[in-house]
């Protein structure tokens, strides 16, 4: 698998990131399907262990990853495929302000059988500011004011 990831990477497929949380493994993030040309777009697809799972970690590293994306590397859309009943990853996109885009029926062979999925996308004129930075404000906004 390894292998593989590093083969897609250095032919500018894939982008894959390890997530890291204090000082250990706390999931995996990977920008997969890379199209240039007039496209110039990919998908993220990622996990995260459930002991950190609710505090902020994989919005963090999904922003991260787009404002990538979008600065460092070029791409102009990225798309994140969820299956309808995954409630937590659905809040990932949600809380970043992803566009819902429809439904993929018969998306991906998962647990054998084809599934449907969800699709969320952004594009770089969505986030001009950063997609990180968005996220923080709309957080700072939301946060109850204590009155110190």
């Amino acid at each position: 698998m390894v292998r593989h990831l590093r083969s897609e990477a250095n032919a500018g497929r894939m982008l894959p990131f390890v997530i890291d949380h204090q000082g250990r493994l706390a999931g995996q993030l990977t920008v997969a399907g890379i199209t240039w040309g007039s496209m110039c777009s990919g998908h993220v697809g990622y996990w995260v262990d459930e002991s950190v799972a609710g505090r902020g970690v994989m919005p963090t590293a999904v922003a991260m990853a787009v404002d990538h994306c979008f600065r460092t590397v070029g791409l102009h859309r990225v798309e994140v495929c969820i299956r309808p009943e995954n409630a937590p990853s659905r809040r990932v996109v949600e809380k970043l302000g992803f566009r819902e885009e429809g439904l993929r029926p018969r998306y991906l062979h998962i647990d054998g059988a084809w599934r449907d999925h969800l699709v969320f996308a952004l594009t770089a004129e969505e986030v001009p500011e950063g997609l990180l930075r968005r996220w923080h404000r709309s957080r700072d906004r939301s946060a109850p004011n204590t009155g110190n």
